[in-house]
């Protein structure tokens, strides 16, 4: 029996999918608990065409996500730390920081977990902050700490 999955199932396939499976177990667990529907002509089409439409919306974020970059490419965002003596610094900036401050300010939303290679911000200066905006597009970002007075 052939059966198009609508969620990923263990051991069977992923969602999208079309598969193989015995009679008994396509009717009774896969169709029955709304986990694949019987691969038809029309559903097989209708499948087809979402997987245009997926890929579609997939270029459009990646394209987004190229511009974003671009954009990051260009802002600098500052922060001022009280800072002691030989401009130690007390406290940091961290990755919350920074995507709060790029809503604000530029209006760019972006997942604090999507920051690389980040440890918190404790040098004053110039710092470069990496970020992935969508796969294998990471856009770079400059972040400076002030002393404040």
């Amino acid at each position: 029996m052939k059966i198009i999955l609508k969620a990923d199932v263990a051991k069977v396939g992923k969602k999208g999918q079309l598969v193989e499976v015995a009679d008994g177990y396509g009717r009774n667990y896969l169709i029955r608990n709304g986990l694949g529907v019987l691969a038809t002509a029309k559903s097989v089409e209708v499948l087809s065409e979402q997987k245009a439409e997926d890929a579609k919306q997939q270029q459009l974020k990646k394209e987004q996500a190229q511009s974003d970059a671009k954009k990051l490419a260009e802002i600098t965002l500052h922060f001022s730390l009280k800072a002691g003596k030989d401009d130690k610094v007390f406290g940091s900036v961290s990755n919350k920081m920074i995507a709060e401050a790029l809503a604000l300010q530029y209006g760019i939303e972006i997942d604090k977990r999507k920051i690389l290679d980040f440890s918190p911000l404790n040098q004053l200066g110039e710092n470069n902050v990496r970020i992935e905006l969508y796969k294998d597009v990471i856009g770079e970002l400059k972040v400076i700490l002030e002393a404040k007075e």
